[in-house]
């Protein structure tokens, strides 16, 4: 019934899609069933046996809360105009609420009759205004998703430990887009109770404070950890935290600012997907065990930012045979980076940015063997199109970004690239 569409770098599944025909006997099923229906604004009266019902969009002069929905079970709006009043009116007569998502609406407030949804699996309060989440949210005892992705709240109250069933909390607010500065991103404070949500699998993510970390290493289910403002000397505490995760897969460490060392000596063999945003120390990458053959034995995915490295970091990383994606942003201060023969067999997408004392990137034939996606971004020192750059051919992408109009010449007269399609960018 359905057909992969895209994949990530290491395969796992991204995006399907379903056959058009069995698309339309499935909402045809759906809507002869109750099972669930698309409304906008018209035959309120057929919404009264509805038990999952998606808001597509009200004409401009119904602004009336939609009520009587007693059975419902599933609320997703699209509609971004929806009355505050309507979201009342459902916490208040649809008791039996399972999935509440309200993503996208201008509401800065919920109402405190959120509490009284006793059956609520999942709330979705992605990129509203919300400031503050009402006490009453503690009686939420069923909750398994959090989504506060975007919105403005900075600390969650004390009685989130009670949410004893919480699996993914989201809670993240996008700062820079491009995520190229330090500071991109902000998380949310969890000052009590962080310790008892100990069926939590996913993180992202908590502001790093004393009182918070001292509970991490109780959250033994983790699967996605990210850490916004990791000061040098939280890293011990957090290492020994990381021990007792032993099925995490995805990892991100931001530093509170770019001078923050950062050093986690913790095996973590199952962990997928390594972010780490902020210095490293002159050694790391051949000392601290997620970056060794044993260490990283399943490591796919693997981001240093703001690593200010001296030393060449690619024959320590070298080592990573499965890595599938390697982004590379103001992790090299020094002049030349080269990628040998046999070196990253399963690489498909490299990222290199920010780096404005490189000057010189050679590949050798045999290195790569497996790139599908090469980006160069604000290389400012680079005058020469890599040498080499022939034996990647042919890649699916190969960019150039935020160069010099003479670096343009440059790699328009490259024979090496006779043929393949390159996408630019010219610098400001």
């Amino acid at each position: 019934m359905l057909q992969l569409v895209e994949t990530n770098s290491y395969g796992r599944m991204k995006k399907f899609k379903m056959h058009d025909i069995l698309r339309e006997l499935a909402l045809d099923l759906c809507q002869k069933n109750y099972f669930g229906v698309t409304y906008d604004g018209e035959c309120e009266d057929s919404l009264q046996d509805v038990r999952r019902l998606v808001l597509l969009k009200l004409k401009e002069d119904n602004h009336q809360p939609i009520y009587g929905m007693h059975q419902l079970r599933t609320f997703i709006t699209l509609d971004k105009s929806i009355p505050s009043s309507t979201i009342h009116v459902l916490c208040v007569e649809s008791r039996y609420m399972t999935v509440l998502e309200l993503s996208g609406l201008p509401m800065e407030k919920i109402p405190d009759a959120i509490g009284d949804l006793f059956n609520l699996r999942h709330l979705g309060l992605r990129d509203t205004k919300v400031k503050v989440l009402p006490k009453s949210v503690e009686r939420l005892s069923n909750l398994l998703t959090l989504d506060l992705h975007g919105t403005d709240i900075h600390e969650l109250p004390s009685g989130i430990g009670k949410l004893k069933k919480l699996r993914h909390l989201f809670a993240e607010k996008t700062i820079d887009p491009d995520w190229r500065e330090i500071q991109c991103c902000s998380g949310v404070c969890i000052p009590n109770g962080l310790g008892n949500l100990t069926n939590l699998q996913t993180l992202q993510a908590l502001e790093a404070q004393d009182v918070s970390l001292r509970h991490l290493g109780e959250l033994r289910q983790m699967r996605s950890l990210r850490l916004w403002n990791v000061k040098g000397i939280y890293c011990g505490r957090i290492s020994e935290s990381l021990v007792q995760m032993p099925y995490l897969s995805f990892l991100d460490v931001i530093a509170s600012d770019e001078n923050e060392v950062l050093l986690l000596n913790v095996c973590q063999p199952n962990l997928r997907k390594l972010t780490l945003r902020g210095r490293l120390a002159e050694g790391a990458l051949d000392e601290s065990p997620l970056f060794q053959a044993a260490g990283g034995q399943n490591l796919y995915d693997l981001s240093l930012f703001w690593s200010q490295l001296r030393e060449d970091p690619l024959p320590s990383l070298s080592r990573l045979s499965n890595l599938t994606r390697l982004d590379l942003t103001r992790a090299y201060n020094g002049e030349q980076l080269a990628f040998l023969t046999g070196w990253f067999p399963k690489l498909k997408v490299l990222y290199l940015y920010d780096m404005p004392n490189l000057s010189r990137l050679d590949i050798q034939e045999g290195a790569m063997a497996s790139l599908e996606r090469l980006v160069l971004t604000n290389l400012s020192s680079m005058t020469e199109v890599p040498a080499g750059i022939e034996f990647l051919l042919p890649l699916q992408y190969l960019g150039f970004h935020e160069i010099s109009s003479d670096f343009l010449t440059l790699l328009r007269r490259c024979s090496a690239i006779k043929g393949t399609r390159v996408g630019y960018s010219l610098r400001d």
